[in-house]
């Protein structure tokens, strides 16, 4: 039923570097001692270049064919404290990995942002709840498996999560509720447990240091390439590593947007101090993507921080000595956020849309939330058209204050209106020849205040509404 995927194809430095430096920017500053310290994302500047050529995992068989707008998988070295390893439980038909183990060393801090979504899951109601109970002071594993998302499960649901946690801890020498886990998949199928815990000695057997790129492909569902962001910092001249891998395709939006992300870290900090972080860089990168508008009831992003590195003890995320770590975590959850939109399902564009002149950062980004989810706008970018008659009823449609007559609507450096009407030097051709482009950018300013909030979202093909009449079948 499926095509033989393609290799992906590998955009040009200049224009993804180009692009990703435009799309990022700082997100809002804590309050108080943390404010003067958030710093801009430099990840074009200070990144750091892999030694070696990328890893390219190829696809399992039976996955979709390789989205155009793919980036390969990067480098990633071992993460002192983290040892991985990859497992057939057997939740798909076709023959692939489909479980993740991860175990951490003892005193790893831990923290999680989750699903707001009204119904949840079994998996997210497990580590919101023991998180809040251990105060994340030491966890010690994590059990990750695609193709069920026990979700709408239930009390058997809540059971079959207790047991693999149990399971597990027993063979590691922990609490259960030290314990993480995270599924993704079909919702409103029980999980059978059993193919996990059965499988659970061959794959600690096959622990090691160094297994991000299987990690990051056994996770994967509807996705077509395996997602992964590395970085390093420095904590009072420490060096210490940032590692984390992502899946998610479709049923992404905001709100804790529609994925699972697992990042890494040897840095010494409180649990306290990570809950912070992860919270506050979530908004401006999870939480500003969007696919098609759908939010998912397993939605998890958990941040480890094993500790073994010679970093000093950092109890207090607005602490200085945390500067260079807050750019570069930010940076690997802003290159993991945009590497779901990338994938998203049948994408053939890359857009990012910016709303300025705004009353307020809330009104900024709900009309940038409603041109970025607005079928209309999504079947125009995929069709390539500039109809920027559907950005301005997107924008109207958001109920949001705006200045019908001085709202301006850009496709890349070209007006298409300004106003209130059709700009006086529209010019189709050199529209249709820049809506040509894989990676679009939309700029609108709404001229009623100085707010601004900048999204990011895909196309919307024949291919989206293809893999997902296909979904279960």
């Amino acid at each position: 039923m499926t095509k033989k995927p393609a290799a992906p194809k590998k955009a040009a430095k200049s224009t993804a570097e180009k692009a990703f430096e435009a799309a990022t920017k700082p997100v809002e500053a804590l309050a108080g001692a943390l404010d003067p310290l958030t710093t801009a994302i430099k990840r074009a500047t200070k990144k750091t270049e892999p030694a070696a050529k990328p890893e390219e995992p190829k696809p399992a068989k039976g996955a979709l064919p390789v989205s155009p707008l793919a980036v390969p998988f990067p480098k990633m070295p071992p993460i002192p404290g983290v040892q991985l390893a990859t497992g057939r439980a057997g939740f798909y038909k076709h023959e692939r990995e489909d479980l993740l183990v991860m175990r951490f060393a003892k005193g790893t801090a831990g923290a999680g942002v989750f699903t707001r979504h009204g119904v949840g899951s079994a998996p997210v109601d497990w580590c919101r709840k023991h998180l809040e109970m251990t105060k994340g002071a030491d966890v010690r594993a994590l059990v990750v498996n695609a193709g069920c998302a026990n979700s709408f499960t239930g009390k058997p649901g809540a059971d079959a999560v207790r047991r693999v946690a149990s399971a597990v801890a027993k063979r590691f020498d922990c609490r259960q509720r030290d314990v993480m886990v995270a599924s993704t998949g079909v919702i409103g199928v029980l999980l059978d447990d059993a193919k996990i815990t059965q499988r659970l000695p061959d794959v600690e057997a096959r622990l090691t240091d160094d297994g991000w790129a299987g990690a990051a492909q056994a996770i994967m569902t509807t996705d077509t390439f395996p997602k992964g962001a590395y970085a390093e910092a420095m904590i009072d001249g420490e060096k210490v590593r940032i590692g984390g891998i992502a899946k998610g395709s479709g049923m992404i939006a905001p709100d804790m947007a529609t994925m699972l992300a697992f990042v890494a870290t040897d840095a010494k900090i409180s649990s306290t101090a990570l809950q912070t972080l992860a919270s506050l860089y979530t908004r401006n990168s999870f939480n500003a993507v969007t696919v098609d508008g759908d939010r998912s009831t397993n939605d998890t992003l958990l941040l480890f921080a094993t500790g073994q590195s010679g970093a000093p003890n950092i109890t207090r995320a607005g602490d200085r000595r945390l500067a260079d770590f807050r750019e570069k975590l930010e940076a690997v959850l802003m290159d993991l956020a945009l590497q779901l939109v990338r994938d998203g399902e049948g994408a053939s564009k890359f857009v990012k849309v910016s709303v300025s002149g705004a009353a307020s950062s809330a009104s900024a980004r709900k009309i940038a939330r409603t041109i970025c989810e607005s079928p209309l706008v999504k079947t125009a970018f995929a069709g390539e058209d500039a109809n920027w008659g559907r950005i301005v009823m997107a924008v109207g449609r958001a109920d949001e204050p705006i200045d019908r007559d001085r709202v301006k609507v850009q496709f890349g450096p070209l007006v298409a209106a300004q106003d209130g009407l059709i700009s006086p030097t529209y010019d189709e051709a050199k529209m249709s020849a820049y809506m040509k482009k894989q990676e679009l950018e939309v700029s609108v300013d709404v001229g009623v205040g100085r707010a601004s909030a900048t999204m990011w979202t895909c196309d919307l093909t024949k291919q989206y509404v293809a893999i997902n009449g296909d979904y279960r079948s």
